[in-house]
């Protein structure tokens, strides 16, 4: 499961398709509709917040209007739709560069011209449930060696 902290633009096709489903499923995780993921490093900053379903209906919300705007038809009834996202949970600029990189690793691979084009992003916007704050890379994330970050 991934949940970008990173605003939704920056996601191709397939991230985003992928955002949506693993959004969806972590919102039935915190409604306790599934036995599975129950403790999934991704789902800490949702359920410390003090509303977890509002903010992963927030979060939603904003994937969903990133794919609407893109022209796919995503389906609103699966979420409560948030017209406005406030307050801000907190993210780690270095949570923030530590996804950009690993999304453009993945877009290398998927799509290489976009994936360049991220790498070299000056400014890393953060999805709009979130607000940048100074710190390295969040506690809670499992970070890919692999990736030699």
């Amino acid at each position: 499961m991934r949940l970008w902290s990173i605003h939704p633009k920056y996601l191709d096709r397939a991230g985003l398709l992928a955002v949506w489903r693993e959004g969806l499923l972590a919102k039935k995780v915190l409604e306790g509709k599934t036995k599975g993921y129950k403790n999934h490093p991704q789902l800490i900053r949702f359920r410390t917040s003090s509303d977890p379903l509002t903010n992963i209906n927030r979060y939603l919300s904003v994937i969903y209007y990133e794919a609407v705007t893109r022209g796919y038809e995503f389906s609103a009834k699966k979420i409560k739709l948030a017209k406005r996202i406030a307050p801000k949970l907190p993210v780690t600029k270095g949570q923030l560069e530590y996804e950009i990189k690993h999304l453009s690793g993945k877009l290398l691979k998927r799509d290489p011209e976009r994936g360049r084009k991220l790498r070299i992003e000056a400014r890393v916007l953060a999805h709009n449930l979130f607000k940048k704050v100074p710190g390295m890379v969040e506690s809670w994330e499992k970070i890919d060696k692999s990736n030699h970050f």
